[in-house]
Protein backbone atom coordinates (compact mmCIF):
# COMPACT_ATOMS: atom_id res chain seq x y z
CA UNK A 1 0.00 0.00 0.00
CA UNK A 2 1.22 3.45 -0.62
CA UNK A 3 1.30 6.25 1.69
CA UNK A 4 0.96 9.88 1.49
CA UNK A 5 1.69 12.85 3.53
CA UNK A 6 -1.21 14.69 4.82
CA UNK A 7 -1.25 14.70 8.43
CA UNK A 8 -4.63 15.83 9.44
CA UNK A 9 -7.06 13.91 7.42
CA UNK A 10 -4.70 12.76 4.79
CA UNK A 11 -5.71 11.99 1.34
CA UNK A 12 -5.73 8.43 0.18
CA UNK A 13 -2.37 6.85 0.00
CA UNK A 14 -1.54 3.43 -1.03
CA UNK A 15 0.10 1.03 1.33
CA UNK A 16 3.55 2.03 2.00
CA UNK A 17 7.13 5.55 3.45
CA UNK A 18 6.07 9.65 3.24
CA UNK A 19 6.12 10.08 4.04
CA UNK A 20 5.28 7.86 0.52
CA UNK A 21 3.85 4.63 -0.42
CA UNK A 22 0.86 4.33 1.77
CA UNK A 23 -2.63 3.57 0.78
CA UNK A 24 -4.55 6.58 -0.17
CA UNK A 25 -7.50 8.76 -1.10
CA UNK A 26 -8.33 11.87 0.66
CA UNK A 27 -11.16 13.39 2.61
CA UNK A 28 -13.18 16.14 1.07
CA UNK A 29 -11.55 18.91 3.10
CA UNK A 30 -8.01 19.69 4.04
CA UNK A 31 -8.84 21.09 7.42
CA UNK A 32 -8.89 17.73 9.06
CA UNK A 33 -6.24 16.37 6.80
CA UNK A 34 -2.94 15.49 8.32
CA UNK A 35 -0.51 15.59 5.45
CA UNK A 36 -0.59 12.85 2.93
CA UNK A 37 2.56 11.58 1.42
CA UNK A 38 1.95 9.11 -1.28
CA UNK A 39 4.02 9.85 -4.33
CA UNK A 40 1.63 7.82 -6.43
CA UNK A 41 -0.79 10.62 -5.82
CA UNK A 42 1.79 13.35 -6.13
CA UNK A 43 2.47 14.47 -9.63
CA UNK A 44 5.70 16.49 -9.71
CA UNK A 45 6.93 18.32 -12.73
CA UNK A 46 9.57 15.74 -13.50
CA UNK A 47 9.42 12.00 -13.14
CA UNK A 48 11.98 10.03 -11.19
CA UNK A 49 14.50 8.03 -13.19
CA UNK A 50 13.58 4.47 -14.01
CA UNK A 51 15.33 2.26 -11.51
CA UNK A 52 15.48 -1.47 -11.25
CA UNK A 53 13.60 -2.34 -8.10
CA UNK A 54 12.20 -5.55 -6.77
CA UNK A 55 8.74 -5.65 -8.31
CA UNK A 56 5.64 -6.82 -6.57
CA UNK A 57 3.98 -10.12 -7.41
CA UNK A 58 1.12 -10.28 -9.95
CA UNK A 59 -2.35 -9.47 -8.69
CA UNK A 60 -4.17 -12.32 -7.00
CA UNK A 61 -7.54 -12.73 -5.40
CA UNK A 62 -7.63 -11.43 -1.87
CA UNK A 63 -7.10 -14.11 0.74
CA UNK A 64 -9.37 -14.34 3.78
CA UNK A 65 -8.15 -11.93 6.46
CA UNK A 66 -5.69 -13.42 8.90
CA UNK A 67 -7.21 -13.46 12.39
CA UNK A 68 -5.52 -11.51 15.16
CA UNK A 69 -3.34 -13.56 17.48
CA UNK A 70 -4.58 -14.27 20.98
CA UNK A 71 -2.18 -12.43 23.29
CA UNK A 72 -1.63 -13.20 26.94
CA UNK A 73 0.67 -11.97 29.67
CA UNK A 74 1.24 -8.59 31.23
CA UNK A 75 0.94 -5.37 29.31
CA UNK A 76 4.18 -3.46 28.68
CA UNK A 77 4.84 -0.58 31.07
CA UNK A 78 3.90 2.82 29.70
CA UNK A 79 4.92 6.45 29.42
CA UNK A 80 2.15 8.88 28.46
CA UNK A 81 1.79 11.50 27.30
CA UNK A 82 5.23 12.11 25.81
CA UNK A 83 6.05 15.04 23.55
CA UNK A 84 9.02 14.40 21.27
CA UNK A 85 10.26 17.81 20.19
CA UNK A 86 12.66 18.87 17.45
CA UNK A 87 14.23 22.30 17.01
CA UNK A 88 15.44 21.22 13.60
CA UNK A 89 18.60 19.48 12.43
CA UNK A 90 21.06 19.67 9.59
CA UNK A 91 19.67 21.76 6.75
CA UNK A 92 16.17 22.15 8.21
CA UNK A 93 14.46 24.32 10.79
CA UNK A 94 11.04 25.91 11.25
CA UNK A 95 11.50 29.70 11.17
CA UNK A 96 8.00 30.93 12.02
CA UNK A 97 4.33 29.98 11.71
CA UNK A 98 0.88 31.55 11.85
CA UNK A 99 -2.23 32.48 9.89
CA UNK A 100 -2.48 28.93 8.59
CA UNK A 101 1.05 28.96 7.17
CA UNK A 102 4.58 27.93 8.11
CA UNK A 103 7.89 29.47 7.09
CA UNK A 104 10.69 26.89 6.87
CA UNK A 105 14.37 26.79 6.00
CA UNK A 106 15.42 23.86 3.80
CA UNK A 107 19.08 24.30 2.99
CA UNK A 108 19.53 27.48 1.00
CA UNK A 109 15.80 27.94 0.39
CA UNK A 110 13.23 29.67 2.57
CA UNK A 111 9.82 28.09 1.90
CA UNK A 112 6.20 29.00 2.77
CA UNK A 113 3.62 26.20 2.93
CA UNK A 114 0.07 25.82 4.28
CA UNK A 115 -0.29 24.58 7.87
CA UNK A 116 -3.85 24.33 9.17
CA UNK A 117 -2.76 23.95 12.80
CA UNK A 118 -0.94 27.31 12.88
CA UNK A 119 -3.93 29.19 14.30
CA UNK A 120 -1.94 32.06 15.83
CA UNK A 121 -0.37 35.13 14.28
CA UNK A 122 3.18 35.01 12.88
CA UNK A 123 5.91 36.31 15.17
CA UNK A 124 8.18 37.72 12.48
CA UNK A 125 7.56 40.74 10.30
CA UNK A 126 5.75 40.41 6.99
CA UNK A 127 8.91 41.42 5.12
CA UNK A 128 10.61 38.26 6.42
CA UNK A 129 7.85 36.10 4.97
CA UNK A 130 7.89 38.09 1.72
CA UNK A 131 11.55 37.19 1.31
CA UNK A 132 10.73 33.50 0.72
CA UNK A 133 12.28 31.65 -2.22
CA UNK A 134 9.27 29.37 -2.80
CA UNK A 135 5.60 29.67 -1.85
CA UNK A 136 3.00 26.96 -2.31
CA UNK A 137 -0.19 28.53 -3.67
CA UNK A 138 -3.33 27.58 -5.55
CA UNK A 139 -5.35 24.59 -4.49
CA UNK A 140 -3.93 23.72 -1.07
CA UNK A 141 -6.23 20.75 -0.70
CA UNK A 142 -4.27 17.49 -0.81
CA UNK A 143 -6.53 16.10 -3.53
CA UNK A 144 -6.11 19.12 -5.76
CA UNK A 145 -3.18 20.13 -7.86
CA UNK A 146 -1.49 23.12 -6.29
CA UNK A 147 1.47 25.02 -7.60
CA UNK A 148 4.67 26.62 -6.44
CA UNK A 149 5.46 30.29 -6.92
CA UNK A 150 9.08 31.43 -6.96
CA UNK A 151 9.14 35.18 -6.19
CA UNK A 152 12.88 35.73 -6.73
CA UNK A 153 13.82 33.41 -9.56
CA UNK A 154 12.74 30.14 -11.13
CA UNK A 155 14.08 27.15 -9.18
CA UNK A 156 14.70 23.60 -10.30
CA UNK A 157 12.56 20.70 -9.13
CA UNK A 158 15.22 19.39 -6.73
CA UNK A 159 18.04 20.69 -4.55
CA UNK A 160 20.53 19.02 -2.17
CA UNK A 161 19.82 18.69 1.55
CA UNK A 162 21.37 16.88 4.49
CA UNK A 163 19.99 15.60 7.82
CA UNK A 164 21.90 13.61 10.42
CA UNK A 165 24.84 13.41 8.04
CA UNK A 166 22.79 11.84 5.22
CA UNK A 167 22.46 13.64 1.90
CA UNK A 168 19.22 13.58 -0.13
CA UNK A 169 17.21 15.71 -2.52
CA UNK A 170 14.57 18.22 -1.55
CA UNK A 171 11.83 18.23 -4.15
CA UNK A 172 9.02 20.64 -5.06
CA UNK A 173 6.00 18.37 -5.58
CA UNK A 174 2.53 19.27 -6.78
CA UNK A 175 1.06 18.56 -3.35
CA UNK A 176 3.17 21.06 -1.39
CA UNK A 177 5.54 18.44 0.03
CA UNK A 178 9.29 18.66 -0.32
CA UNK A 179 10.45 15.04 -0.21
CA UNK A 180 11.12 14.80 3.53
CA UNK A 181 9.10 14.97 6.74
CA UNK A 182 11.44 16.62 9.26
CA UNK A 183 9.25 16.00 12.30
CA UNK A 184 10.55 12.44 12.03
CA UNK A 185 14.02 13.66 13.00
CA UNK A 186 13.41 12.60 16.61
CA UNK A 187 12.66 9.03 15.48
CA UNK A 188 15.66 9.02 13.13
CA UNK A 189 17.96 10.17 15.93
CA UNK A 190 16.67 7.35 18.14
CA UNK A 191 17.08 4.90 15.24
CA UNK A 192 20.66 5.99 14.55
CA UNK A 193 21.69 5.81 18.22
CA UNK A 194 20.05 2.43 18.73
CA UNK A 195 21.82 0.90 15.74
CA UNK A 196 25.20 2.39 16.63
CA UNK A 197 24.97 1.19 20.23
CA UNK A 198 24.01 -2.36 19.31
CA UNK A 199 26.76 -4.95 19.65
CA UNK A 200 25.50 -6.92 16.66
CA UNK A 201 24.26 -6.40 13.09
CA UNK A 202 20.63 -5.26 13.00
CA UNK A 203 17.89 -5.71 10.41
CA UNK A 204 15.51 -2.77 9.94
CA UNK A 205 12.15 -2.83 8.15
CA UNK A 206 10.86 0.56 6.93
CA UNK A 207 7.21 0.31 5.84
CA UNK A 208 5.70 3.17 3.83
CA UNK A 209 9.26 4.39 3.29
CA UNK A 210 8.60 7.29 0.86
CA UNK A 211 11.84 8.89 -0.34
CA UNK A 212 13.98 6.74 1.94
CA UNK A 213 15.59 9.19 4.35
CA UNK A 214 14.92 6.92 7.34
CA UNK A 215 16.26 3.94 5.39
CA UNK A 216 19.44 5.85 4.56
CA UNK A 217 19.91 6.96 8.17
CA UNK A 218 19.60 3.33 9.30
CA UNK A 219 21.97 2.05 6.60
CA UNK A 220 24.55 4.74 7.31
CA UNK A 221 24.50 3.67 10.98
CA UNK A 222 25.33 0.10 9.96
CA UNK A 223 21.97 -1.69 9.65
CA UNK A 224 20.70 -3.96 6.91
CA UNK A 225 17.52 -2.29 5.64
CA UNK A 226 14.37 -3.44 3.84
CA UNK A 227 12.47 -0.45 2.45
CA UNK A 228 8.85 -1.03 1.33
CA UNK A 229 6.72 1.42 -0.61
CA UNK A 230 3.95 0.85 -3.14
CA UNK A 231 4.95 3.84 -5.25
CA UNK A 232 7.46 3.19 -8.03
CA UNK A 233 8.01 6.92 -8.26
CA UNK A 234 8.91 7.15 -4.57
CA UNK A 235 11.25 4.18 -4.87
CA UNK A 236 12.95 5.92 -7.79
CA UNK A 237 13.40 9.06 -5.69
CA UNK A 238 14.77 6.96 -2.84
CA UNK A 239 17.34 5.39 -5.17
CA UNK A 240 18.38 8.89 -6.26
CA UNK A 241 18.83 9.80 -2.60
CA UNK A 242 20.88 6.65 -2.01
CA UNK A 243 23.31 7.70 -4.74
CA UNK A 244 23.51 11.28 -3.44
CA UNK A 245 24.24 9.97 0.06
CA UNK A 246 27.09 7.83 -1.27
CA UNK A 247 25.41 4.68 0.02
CA UNK A 248 25.14 2.75 -3.28
CA UNK A 249 26.83 -0.25 -1.69
CA UNK A 250 24.82 -0.16 1.53
CA UNK A 251 22.68 -3.26 2.23
CA UNK A 252 19.26 -1.83 1.32
CA UNK A 253 16.49 -3.83 -0.37
CA UNK A 254 14.04 -1.60 -2.24
CA UNK A 255 10.64 -3.35 -2.40
CA UNK A 256 7.79 -1.90 -4.48
CA UNK A 257 4.77 -3.65 -3.03
CA UNK A 258 1.65 -3.32 -0.91
CA UNK A 259 2.87 -3.15 2.70
CA UNK A 260 0.31 -5.55 4.15
CA UNK A 261 0.99 -8.17 1.50
CA UNK A 262 4.70 -7.88 2.13
CA UNK A 263 4.56 -8.38 5.90
CA UNK A 264 2.09 -11.27 5.62
CA UNK A 265 4.51 -13.00 3.27
CA UNK A 266 7.42 -12.30 5.62
CA UNK A 267 5.42 -13.87 8.45
CA UNK A 268 4.75 -17.01 6.38
CA UNK A 269 8.42 -17.26 5.49
CA UNK A 270 9.53 -16.86 9.10
CA UNK A 271 11.60 -13.73 8.43
CA UNK A 272 12.18 -11.26 11.24
CA UNK A 273 13.52 -7.77 11.94
CA UNK A 274 15.16 -6.09 14.92
CA UNK A 275 13.54 -2.69 14.34
CA UNK A 276 10.33 -1.92 12.45
CA UNK A 277 9.23 1.57 11.38
CA UNK A 278 5.71 2.01 10.05
CA UNK A 279 4.01 5.24 9.02
CA UNK A 280 0.66 4.29 7.46
CA UNK A 281 -1.81 6.70 5.87
CA UNK A 282 -5.45 7.03 6.77
CA UNK A 283 -6.64 5.54 3.48
CA UNK A 284 -5.04 4.36 0.27
CA UNK A 285 -4.61 1.74 -2.40
CA UNK A 286 -1.76 -0.65 -3.04
CA UNK A 287 0.08 -1.57 -6.21
CA UNK A 288 -2.79 -3.78 -7.44
CA UNK A 289 -5.73 -1.79 -6.09
CA UNK A 290 -5.59 -3.21 -2.56
CA UNK A 291 -7.62 -1.02 -0.23
CA UNK A 292 -6.08 0.22 3.00
CA UNK A 293 -8.17 1.84 5.73
CA UNK A 294 -6.27 2.68 8.89
CA UNK A 295 -9.20 2.14 11.25
CA UNK A 296 -9.98 -1.25 9.72
CA UNK A 297 -6.48 -2.56 9.05
CA UNK A 298 -4.10 -1.04 11.60
CA UNK A 299 -4.76 -3.70 14.28
CA UNK A 300 -3.83 -6.48 11.85
CA UNK A 301 -0.77 -4.62 10.59
CA UNK A 302 0.53 -4.16 14.14
CA UNK A 303 -0.26 -7.78 14.94
CA UNK A 304 1.65 -9.11 11.93
CA UNK A 305 4.57 -6.80 12.66
CA UNK A 306 4.67 -8.17 16.21
CA UNK A 307 5.09 -11.65 14.70
CA UNK A 308 8.02 -10.59 12.51
CA UNK A 309 9.89 -8.81 15.29
CA UNK A 310 12.99 -10.80 16.16
CA UNK A 311 13.31 -12.39 19.63
CA UNK A 312 15.90 -9.72 20.45
CA UNK A 313 14.05 -6.82 18.82
CA UNK A 314 15.10 -3.31 19.83
CA UNK A 315 12.10 -1.27 18.78
CA UNK A 316 8.83 -0.84 16.94
CA UNK A 317 7.74 2.67 15.90
CA UNK A 318 4.29 3.73 14.66
CA UNK A 319 3.37 7.23 13.53
CA UNK A 320 0.05 8.52 12.21
CA UNK A 321 -0.85 11.87 10.68
CA UNK A 322 -4.31 11.47 9.32
CA UNK A 323 -6.57 10.17 12.04
CA UNK A 324 -9.13 11.96 14.13
CA UNK A 325 -8.22 10.31 17.38
CA UNK A 326 -6.30 10.76 20.57
CA UNK A 327 -2.81 9.31 20.74
CA UNK A 328 -4.31 7.07 23.43
CA UNK A 329 -6.07 5.02 20.74
CA UNK A 330 -2.69 4.14 19.22
CA UNK A 331 -1.11 3.74 22.63
CA UNK A 332 -3.60 1.20 23.93
CA UNK A 333 -3.57 -0.71 20.64
CA UNK A 334 0.23 -0.90 20.73
CA UNK A 335 0.20 -2.11 24.35
CA UNK A 336 -2.35 -4.81 23.57
CA UNK A 337 -0.36 -5.86 20.50
CA UNK A 338 2.83 -6.16 22.57
CA UNK A 339 1.12 -7.87 25.53
CA UNK A 340 3.42 -10.50 26.97
CA UNK A 341 6.52 -9.09 25.24
CA UNK A 342 7.66 -7.02 28.19
CA UNK A 343 9.30 -3.69 27.51
CA UNK A 344 7.68 -0.28 27.50
CA UNK A 345 5.32 1.63 25.23
CA UNK A 346 5.80 5.40 24.92
CA UNK A 347 3.14 7.41 23.10
CA UNK A 348 2.24 11.02 22.44
CA UNK A 349 2.91 13.65 19.79
CA UNK A 350 5.75 14.70 17.52
CA UNK A 351 6.20 18.47 17.48
CA UNK A 352 8.54 20.98 15.84
CA UNK A 353 9.54 24.12 17.70
CA UNK A 354 10.07 27.37 15.84
CA UNK A 355 13.74 28.30 15.77
CA UNK A 356 13.74 31.79 14.27
CA UNK A 357 15.83 33.08 11.41
CA UNK A 358 19.08 31.93 13.03
CA UNK A 359 17.78 28.40 13.71
CA UNK A 360 18.63 28.79 17.41
CA UNK A 361 15.88 30.98 18.88
CA UNK A 362 13.12 28.79 20.38
CA UNK A 363 9.56 29.88 19.74
CA UNK A 364 6.15 28.25 19.64
CA UNK A 365 5.52 24.57 19.06
CA UNK A 366 3.74 23.16 16.01
CA UNK A 367 2.17 19.73 16.49
CA UNK A 368 2.66 17.40 13.53
CA UNK A 369 1.58 13.83 14.30
CA UNK A 370 0.81 11.08 16.78
CA UNK A 371 3.24 8.31 17.62
CA UNK A 372 3.62 5.15 19.67
CA UNK A 373 6.92 3.36 20.23
CA UNK A 374 7.66 0.03 21.90
CA UNK A 375 11.16 -0.76 23.15
CA UNK A 376 12.44 -3.66 25.29
CA UNK A 377 13.59 -2.82 28.81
Amino acid sequence: MKKKDNRQGAKPRAGQDNRSGKPGSKPPRQKDAARARAPDYVRPAATAPKEKVQASAPAVEAAPPRPLKERSGALPTEQVPVILESLGAGDFHLIDSGNGLKLEQYGEYRIVRPEAQALWRPSLAERVWDNADAIFTGDTDEEGSGRWRFPKQALGETWPLSLLGVGFLGRFTAFRHVGVFPEQIVHWEWLKQTIEKADRPLKVLNLFGYTGVASLVAASAGAEVTHVDASKKAIGWARENQALAGLENAPIRWICEDAMKFILREERRGNSYDIILTDPPKFGRGTHGEVWDLYDHLPLMLDVCREILSPKALGYVLTAYSIRASFYSMHELMRETMRGAGGEVTSGELVIREAGLDGKTPGRVLSTSLFSRWVPK
